[in-house]
């Protein structure tokens, strides 16, 4: 039986292994252990092995360290024979064991246990939960660029691990986005550009066939499912955008042949004035070079089978005005009318002409059923003249009605141009502006609409508001205000006023220090982003201080030349 009786050994007779896989000690920690050490002793004993020049620690380096500060002679051991292939291991897990590990070390010595181990096993094993390792398994993938950052714990291990998730080549370009020093704002804002929520893709997660060489979602080492579930609420989130980008273009393939087969209109989600941007571009020319028509909305009008409404959907998407039961009986009522208008006209639209289509989005490549009316689709006759600029005398019977036509709309967009300019007036000339009144809803919508229709630029709306008016705009000015009332929150209007803020700062010579409107924003936004505030002005000062002092020197030398010259 192995003797594992404790023994008084001379701590000059013992050594540290130079294969410990723990490489950093906290100093301060080490003081308190040696002082601790020299009013009680070592109390719990460390584990070394045999040496040909004495004894090698096994387990306990930290106390051994302690004790030689404390300027202690001996130390107890218990002297235990290892088979070396397993001395790396035990010394693994004793480390892990501890509370003070370095996180960086700790994804290495977890990395190294699972050659031999499930993630389930060391879980076991070091007693931390599944998703703890899992999340130093990534983390040991973490390149060499970022790992000084997280030493420093300027690098969060939170957004450490999600960099960790991404192939090499990506955490390079993460790396680079950053410039000189660290900043999490442009690495967080490239990983959300390369994160996928596999809920939403337009493709089967178990479909192996749709690319056999990356196989199904559902099992790749890049699903985030599969990486112990690190974002919680079983997501699944892909982070190799290649794999992912070639998917979504095959499944736009294979959508397209089924269209051709069933005669169903494909319709992107596009307009002229977004036509351009890159991913639109790409799905027209998709689209084009495959024989299809590349319609874009603009080109036609298309309706949605209505969602029957329900109290439960109505309380919640106007949980700010705690209804009573009746009023909520009369939204319900409301709703439920205007539910059996839209589901009769859907279902007398293909006796319209409506036929059978599908929404394609640009973004999601997502598909949903609808009805669609092609606007327009006559050809034109090459070269002939445009009936606006023909001569009544000079049209055909059906031109003139159409030219009478086109003039009463002209009128009628006149008179309602000068009778709203009259009310705008009126309004004016009234004591609406010094009202005391709170804002009513419909004042908030109308405020929502004005500033994101003529202050907020297009690159804003699509990072922080994309969809404001929901994913279907009806054609109908009316129609649109009503539904965006409809389905108003004040969230929309509280966000819309934190932009109105961020995009109203001058920059240039105009600081926070001699500028009113960059002032009062500082006072309002210093306690909100009270640490990155902080921070920035911590480095300026420190830039400052150095500066000042540099001056200081030279001025002070100067005035001592200018004292000698006089003497």
């Amino acid at each position: 039986m192995e003797n594992t009786s404790v023994q008084e050994l001379q701590l000059t007779a013992i050594k540290p292994d130079p294969n410990q896989p723990r490489k950093t000690f906290d100093e301060e920690q080490l003081r308190q252990l040696s002082l601790s050490i020299e009013k009680f002793g070592v109390l719990q004993p460390i584990t070394v092995r045999p040496d040909k020049d004495g004894h090698i620690i096994v387990m306990g380096e930290r106390r051994y360290r302690a004790s030689l500060l404390a300027n202690l002679k001996t130390i107890p051991c218990i002297v235990r024979d290892f088979d070396s292939t397993v001395i790396s291991e035990v010394q693994i897990i004793e480390n892990l064991q501890r509370q003070e590990v370095e996180p960086l070390e700790e994804a290495e010595a977890i990395a190294y246990l699972l050659e031999k181990y499930t993630a389930e096993e060391i879980s076991h094993r070091i007693g931390r939960t599944l998703k703890f390792i899992y999340g130093r398994i990534k983390l040991a993938n973490l390149i060499e660029g970022f790992r000084p950052f997280v030493k420093s714990k300027e690098l969060t291990l939170s957004l450490a691990v999600k960099i960790a998730m991404f192939p090499k080549a990506d955490q390079e370009m993460f790396l680079d986005t950053m410039g000189d020093g660290f900043r999490s704002y442009p690495v967080e804002n490239a990983i959300s550009n390369k994160m996928f929520d596999l809920q939403e893709a337009p493709f089967q997660l178990d479909d192996a066939k749709l690319l056999p060489d990356a196989g199904p979602c559902a099992l790749c080492p890049f699903n985030s499912k599969n990486q112990g579930n690190l974002f919680g609420d079983d997501k699944q989130i892909c982070t190799k955008s290649s794999c992912f980008t070639a998917k979504k273009s095959k499944t736009l393939l294979q959508l397209i042949e089924q269209v051709k087969a069933d005669g169903t209109l494909l319709v992107p989600e596009i307009y002229k004035y977004n036509i351009d941007s890159s991913h639109n571009a790409l799905v027209l020319s998709i689209i084009q070079e495959n024989g299809l028509i590349p319609y874009i909305l603009d080109d036609l009008d298309y309706i949605e089978q209505p969602v029957i409404p329900t109290k439960e959907q109505i309380e919640e998407e106007n949980h700010w005005m705690d209804f009573t039961k009746e009023e909520l009986e009369q939204e319900f009522n409301e709703a439920m009318a205007l539910y059996a208008e839209e589901l009769q006209a859907f279902h007398d639209a293909p006796e319209k002409g409506y036929l059978k289509g599908l929404l394609f989005n640009t973004r999601t490549y997502q598909v949903k059923e609808v009805l669609v009316l092609i606007e327009n689709e006559t050809p034109k006759e090459k070269n002939s003249v445009p009936i606006d600029k023909k001569k009544m005398d000079d049209c055909t019977p059906k031109e003139k009605i159409q030219k009478i036509k086109d003039r009463e709309l002209r009128k009628k967009q006149i008179e309602g141009n000068k009778e709203f300019e009259e009310m705008v007036r009126a309004i004016g000339e009234s004591d609406y502006v010094n009202s005391k009144k709170a804002l009513t809803q419909n004042e908030m919508v109308a405020f929502c609409i004005s500033l994101y229709e003529n202050t907020i630029g297009y690159g804003t709306k699509r990072k922080f508001i994309d969809g404001f008016y929901g994913k279907n705009q009806p054609k109908d000015v009316s129609k649109n205000v009503q539904r965006f009332k409809k389905n108003f929150k004040k969230d929309t209007f509280n966000k819309l006023i934190r932009l109105l803020l961020l995009q109203n700062v001058h920059f240039g010579e105009s600081n926070h220090t001699n500028n009113l409107v960059n002032n009062s924003f500082y006072v309002a936004l210093k306690d909100y982003c009270k640490k990155e505030i902080e921070t920035i002005e911590a480095s300026y000062a420190e830039s400052l201080s150095l500066r000042e002092k540099r001056l200081q020197d030279r001025i002070t030398e100067l005035e001592e030349e200018l004292s000698a010259q006089k003497g």
